[in-house]
């Protein structure tokens, strides 16, 4: 079905995000596409199912953050259905790609994208955000991590900050009203060791909502004390 929107794909891609996508590209888009409508079918994977939606708030949206990336190890906390990891990665073969969520049926279509895409480099983790940033194996391992719709932003920074290398990147993907999450962040911020580098807001078109993206660096080592406990950052925001 996705086939049919490949030229609009390439043409809306090149506009928004200033990347020529390869005919290999495409194809993956278009495929990414049509596994996301036939699974959707059969478990909550988003509400979008119109191809045009999807190609504004998932793709375009997902891509948006490329110009943000610097460096290649990269997580992408509460990754749902891939976004923004798996398109990102469609474009950036150079990225090692990290796909982190807590549900069994969400990993289990992944590994399908993933294996009928044909990309390399992605490990997909089925793992609570608190628990990874207590492993060892993954705490302060990343030059970037990146979230979209997971949670508000004192909840977002101690899933993602301890994950990251100092002078990491933390890239939060917001709607256009940020000044609130802003604010309620600034302690979050202090006992996690962050700070702000940038707000930038863009739009995709009349057909999809303003955005938001929030450019935050790690300072500091963060305080072995933090994430907290499954489900406490969540229940008691640091704020």
């Amino acid at each position: 079905m996705f086939d049919q929107w490949a030229r609009e794909i390439k043409k809306l891609v090149m506009k928004n995000n200033g990347i020529i996508l390869s005919d290999q590209q495409l194809a993956q888009f278009c495929l990414y596409g049509d596994l996301l409508l036939e699974w959707n079918k059969k478990m909550n994977l988003t509400r979008i199912v119109d191809p045009q939606e999807m190609i504004l708030k998932h793709f375009l949206d997902s891509l948006s953050i490329n110009q943000y990336l610097d460096g290649c190890i990269i997580a992408d906390i509460g990754t749902g259905a891939g976004f923004p990891g798996i398109p990102l990665k469609i474009v950036r073969q150079d990225l090692k790609l990290y796909l982190v969520d807590s549900l069994k049926k969400r990993i289990e279509f992944l590994r399908e994208v993933i294996l009928r895409l044909g990309l390399k480099e992605v490990e997909i983790i089925h793992v609570r955000a608190e628990e990874m940033g207590r492993n060892r194996l993954y705490r302060a391992g990343f030059d970037i991590v990146t979230s979209r719709a997971v949670a508000r932003l004192p909840v977002l920074l101690e899933y993602t900050i301890p994950l990251l290398k100092e002078k990491g990147i933390f890239i939060a993907m917001k709607g256009s009203q940020t000044e609130d999450e802003l604010a309620e962040a600034k302690s979050a911020l202090v006992k996690l060791g962050a700070e702000v580098v940038k707000v930038a807001k863009f739009s995709l078109g009349v057909k999809a909502e303003h955005r938001s993206i929030i450019i935050i660096r790690k300072t500091t080592v963060t305080p072995d004390e933090y994430p907290r406990k499954p489900g406490i950052p969540s229940k008691y925001p640091l704020i």
